[in-house]
């Protein structure tokens, strides 16, 4: 178990954003387009900022304006949850296909430092994750896989962060 209180046992990843992310495709740009005037995700305040063609690296970011600042002047912890919610779950239903169901089952979310400017956070999903759960499951079984994002300046210092779970199942 965890000491952190909210659930949240591993180390935030602090680094700096990526300089050359994977290449978008004409696709991904069209979806990136559409999830960013998802009403749902819209009202979130953040934007998808890239979405690799390959759907393995996706970066999102939670900007520091009118929309997103709450009651003390910072980063409203909503926005933050909302930004970053779906993003895994829409990740694995792409790459995994319409033989799995991908579901989110949990989240924890840890506030580390207040934001007073835009985050960011960048969700990759190696070629060896979505493998291990192929090769793990057979029709009618599932398993939960976790995740941990974390959301950072641009310098790389880390706000917050969250540990997803979800729920996986092979369907046929």
């Amino acid at each position: 178990m965890s000491d952190s209180p909210t659930g949240v046992d591993r180390d935030p990843d602090p680094r700096p954003l990526r300089e050359d992310p994977p290449a978008e495709s004409r696709r991904t740009r069209l979806w990136r387009l559409g999830f960013n005037l998802l009403p749902a995700y819209r009202g979130t305040g953040a934007r998808v900022d890239h979405i690799a063609a390959d759907w393995r690296y996706i970066r999102i970011r939670v900007p520091f304006n009118w929309r997103t600042r709450n009651a003390v002047g910072t980063v409203f912890g909503g926005s933050i949850y909302g930004a970053i919610d779906p993003v895994y779950m829409t990740m694995l239903r792409r790459i995994l296909g319409d033989d799995f169901t991908v579901w989110d089952k949990s989240a924890a979310l840890e506030f580390i430092e207040p934001g007073r400017e835009a985050l960011y956070a960048e969700f990759d999903l190696p070629v060896a994750e979505t493998e291990a759960i192929r090769d793990a499951l057979e029709p009618g079984e599932s398993t939960d896989r976790n995740y941990l994002v974390s959301l950072v300046d641009e310098a790389g210092e880390v706000h917050a962060a969250c540990e997803k779970t979800l729920y996986v199942r092979r369907d046929a």
